[in-house]
């Protein structure tokens, strides 16, 4: 037995990783992994409060859907048989909900995973209705059916909505996040930190670092991103334990592969802590991502950006047929503001400007004129008092900008006859910022990559700040938007884009 255990975790054979750990003796694997017994099976606090509020919602949802139908169906006086149907509903909601992982501790909190969890147990349970319904020959009135099930699945996705909401100002609080230790190069691992330091929704809070390349090779008194260095990669399993972690994220590391990386893998199954693993590949979106088993090994397929084909047919005809409508419902306002522009400052109600647009081809920008008639002229006076990013040319005071033109910025209403330039297939209503020709110019070979699709009237930049972004976060955001761009995107981006305008957040 103890040559099996000294074997497994990898003393026989030379391990970077689990080797050193591993101490033979009496009492469970854990034990001779050097570690309590009592990691095992470790789960976050506030994974179980969230579990517990998710039960409960979907509870009350699969209550409120099988009353509503039994009322709906019977006109206010269901039989006493789809009373009985009605509660017991809300338990084949919550067993269907558990059998599509919906309370699985690795999609609580991650938004369009556990959207989708939702979307799939109602699949689930419709398919099961329609089944039991055929083999016992008891018919399920169809009006109960059509009320329920739409019923339960907005109610439950609402109540996620909720409660990641709630979550969300948790984390704002500094609380709910999961103990991660971060295991690899030095410089992947400071990339990783930073990117989950920058990304607080994914859950997640790095205590320490097991690093290997460091300069000095000195661990004690060390850090990474602020986050302290507690020693190689091969000291990740003690880290685990000292800081009572409970995720390990390996970053990028030639010893941490094949063999050495699935031992690691079964050392921390053993302690009940999750393995995230880094396959290296920068932002990409997951629906992009597939896994493809392939001999024993397991190949990670990349999909091509979606930039030409049906769906980008789909996307133009959509963004003209909206544009024509937002313009006829806004066409009102639109007078109003281009009267108060001429009754404030004489001279032109539109400012066209040259963007470059797909494929860098030139196009003229139409927009409400926010600011005086000179103010091109004025430009070169106020360069060097420029609060923008280094490319783009941005003043939170603009002295240029008319009382009209304040308004209308901080609401973006500025904006809305670019409606024009999407009926003429110059502009998207969403996409990356258009750039000026002089941006375009000093463009690196990577930002010409936001040249790729048509630029937008709003985008992930707009959502994310607006002109208070740096220049590198507005490239990465556009960037990030060209290579994974979906139908599903859009729509989440339309819909924050009405939030950021109302707030005015970043607009000047």
């Amino acid at each position: 037995m103890g040559a099996e255990v000294t074997e497994y975790a990898g003393v026989g054979r030379p391990n970077p990783i689990t080797g050193p750990l591993t101490q033979a003796g009496a009492g469970s694997r854990s034990l001779r992994l050097g570690l309590p017994p009592m990691r095992q099976g470790v789960s976050s606090a506030w994974v179980r409060s969230y579990r517990v509020r998710a039960l409960g919602l979907d509870l009350l949802a699969g209550l409120t859907a099988g009353v509503c139908g039994a009322w709906f169906r019977f006109d206010g006086y269901p039989n006493a048989t789809y009373l009985a149907l009605a509660a017991i509903t809300p338990l084949v909601w919550v067993l269907t909900v558990a059998f599509a992982d919906g309370y699985d501790h690795r999609i609580l909190g991650s938004g369009t995973m556990e959207y989708r969890a939702i979307w799939s147990a109602v699949l689930w349970l419709t398919a099961g209705t329609a089944f039991v319904s055929y083999v016992t020959k008891a018919q399920v009135a169809r009006g109960f059916v059509l009320t329920a099930i739409p019923l339960i699945l907005v109610l439950s996705e609402v109540c996620r909505w909720v409660l990641r909401h709630w979550l969300g100002a948790q984390r704002r609080d500094g609380l709910c996040f999961s103990p991660t230790v971060v295991v690899g190069r030095v410089d992947s691992v400071a990339d990783m930190v930073r990117e989950i330091q920058n990304n607080p929704a994914s859950g997640l809070t790095v205590v320490a670092a097991c690093v290997s390349g460091l300069d000095s090779g000195d661990y004690l008194g060390s850090s990474v991103g602020g986050v302290p260095v507690y020693g190689g990669p091969e000291t990740a399993l003690l880290a685990v334990n000292e800081y009572q972690a409970e995720v390990v994220a390996v970053s990028s590391h030639p010893d941490l592969v094949g063999h050495s990386l699935r031992r690691l893998g079964w050392a921390l199954e053993e302690l009940g802590v999750d393995l995230v693993v880094s396959p290296g590949i920068v932002e990409v979106a997951g629906p992009r991502l597939t896994l493809r088993p392939t001999a024993g090994m397991s190949l990670l397929h990349v999909e091509r950006p979606l930039h030409s084909g049906l769906r980008a047919v789909g996307k133009m005809l959509l963004d003209r047929v909206l544009a024509l409508s937002i313009t006829f419902f806004f066409l009102p306002l639109m007078v109003a503001v281009a009267i108060a522009i001429k009754l404030e400052n004489p001279g032109p109600v539109f400012f066209r400007q040259t963007r470059i647009g797909a494929q860098g081809r030139p196009f003229g920008m139409v927009k409400f004129r926010s600011m005086v008639t000179n103010a091109e002229a004025l430009l070169a006076d106020l360069a060097e008092e420029s609060d923008g990013n280094g490319i783009l040319f941005k003043m939170k005071d603009d002295p240029r900008v008319t009382k009209v033109g304040k308004f209308i910025r901080r609401f973006s209403i500025d904006e809305l006859p670019q409606l024009i330039n999407v009926v003429r297939g110059e502009m998207s209503l969403i996409g990356p910022r258009p750039p000026l020709p002089s941006e375009v110019a000093e463009y690196e070979s990577d930002a010409v990559r936001r040249l790729h699709v048509r630029p937008g009237m709003t985008g992930l930049w707009q959502v994310s700040g607006r002109s208070d972004l740096s220049w590198e976060e507005s490239l990465r955001l556009d960037l990030w938007y060209v290579d994974n761009w979906t139908p599903i995107l859009d729509l989440q981006i339309l819909v924050r884009t009405f939030k950021a305008v109302l707030r005015g957040s970043g607009a000047y």
